[in-house]
C-alpha cells in the first residue's frame, strides 16, 4: 500500500516536472534571479521575499506557458520522437487536467508578481499571452514564429530588473535586448539538428525553411548582433546598467566562442555542429549573465 501510494507521487511528480519542463523553467528562472541581482542598489534595497516570490512566480509563470503549450500542440506532440512521452499526447495526463494544472499557475504567478509590483505582472501576462497564443499556434504555419516567440523568451532577463526597481527604463530595455538576439541562433540550432522531427508535425523552426547556407549564415548574422548588444553596457549609455572594461573583454571573448560554433555549423552543416552550437548558446548566456553579475560587485 505505501509502496503503491509511492510510487503514485512520484509518477505525479515526474508529470508535473515535464508538464511544466521543469529543465527549462528552472534556467529561465536563473536569467530572472541575474536581472534582480544587477538591479538591486541603494535605492531599491535586496529584499529576499522578493526573489522569493519572483523565482516562485516565474516558476508558475514558465510552467503554466509550457502546461498551455502542451494541451494546444497534444496532436503534433504525438508525431514527434522528442514529445510523444509527454504526459498529455502519452495519456498520463488528460488535457483538461493539463489546463487546469497551467490556469492555477497562472494565477499563482500573476499574484505572486503582482505582490512584487504590477509592472513584474504585466510583463509576467504578456509573455504568458505571447508565447500560447501567438507564437505556438505559428510554428505551423511560418518561421517568423521563431521571431515572435523571441519576444516573451527575452523577458526573464529583464523582469528580474523590473521586480527589482519597479522600473522599465534602458537597463531593461538592453536585458531584454541580449537575451532577444540570443534567441535567434539557440533555437535555430535545435531547429537544424532536430529538423526531421520538426518536419513530421509541420513545425517550421529555421529561417529559409531549409539546412542550407542560408540558414547559417543568418545564424552567423543573429550572433554577431548579440555580441553587440552584449557590449552595450561598456559604452555609458545603459543608465544604471554598466560593465567595466576587462568585463567586455570577457563578454567579448565568450561571443566570439560562440561565433565559432556558429561558423563551424556554416561550414559543415552538420546536425553535429548544430548541436555543439546550441549546448554552447546554452553555456554562453548563463556565463555571460555571471559575468555581469560579478563584475558588478567586485567593482
Amino acid at each position: 500500500m505505501n509502496s503503491s501510494n509511492t510510487l503514485s507521487l512520484k509518477s505525479i511528480f515526474r508529470d508535473f516536472k515535464e508538464i511544466t519542463k521543469a529543465g527549462l523553467a528552472i534556467s529561465v528562472l536563473f536569467s530572472s534571479i541575474a536581472g534582480y541581482l544587477l538591479g538591486f542598489d541603494a535605492e531599491h534595497p535586496f529584499q529576499l521575499w522578493v526573489l522569493l516570490f519572483l523565482c516562485i512566480g516565474g516558476y508558475c509563470m514558465v510552467g503554466a506557458s509550457n502546461a498551455y503549450n502542451q494541451v494546444i500542440e497534444k496532436d503534433i506532440d504525438v508525431l514527434m520522437d522528442r514529445t510523444k512521452n509527454r504526459p498529455v499526447p502519452s495519456g498520463r495526463m488528460s488535457p483538461n487536467m493539463a489546463l487546469f494544472i497551467a490556469s492555477l499557475l497562472t494565477i499563482i504567478g500573476l499574484i505572486l508578481l503582482y505582490a512584487i509590483n504590477p509592472k513584474t505582472a504585466m510583463f509576467g501576462a504578456i509573455s504568458i499571452f505571447l508565447y500560447t497564443s501567438v507564437y505556438t499556434p505559428l510554428k505551423t504555419v511560418t518561421s517568423l514564429s521563431v521571431f515572435v516567440g523571441a519576444f516573451p523568451g527575452a523577458i526573464p532577463f529583464m523582469l528580474g530588473w523590473v521586480a527589482a526597481t519597479g522600473d522599465f527604463g534602458i537597463e531593461a530595455g538592453t536585458l531584454f535586448l541580449i537575451q532577444f538576439f540570443w534567441q535567434f541562433p539557440h533555437f535555430w540550432a535545435i531547429g537544424w539538428f532536430l529538423y526531421e522531427d520538426y518536419e513530421k508535425a509541420g513545425i517550421f523552426m529555421l529561417p529559409t525553411g531549409k539546412r542550407d547556407n542560408g540558414t547559417a549564415l543568418q545564424i552567423i548574422l543573429y550572433t554577431i548582433w548579440l555580441i553587440i548588444a552584449s557590449l552595450l553596457p561598456m559604452l555609458g549609455y545603459t543608465g544604471q546598467l554598466f560593465i567595466s572594461p576587462f568585463a567586455a573583454l570577457l563578454v567579448f571573448l565568450l561571443g566570439l566562442w560562440m561565433l565559432f560554433y556558429a561558423v563551424k555549423l556554416y561550414k559543415s552543416r552538420t546536425s553535429k555542429a548544430a548541436r555543439n552550437l546550441m549546448l554552447v548558446s546554452v553555456s554562453y548566456i548563463s556565463l555571460l549573465q555571471l559575468i555581469y553579475i560579478i563584475d558588478k560587485f567586485l567593482r
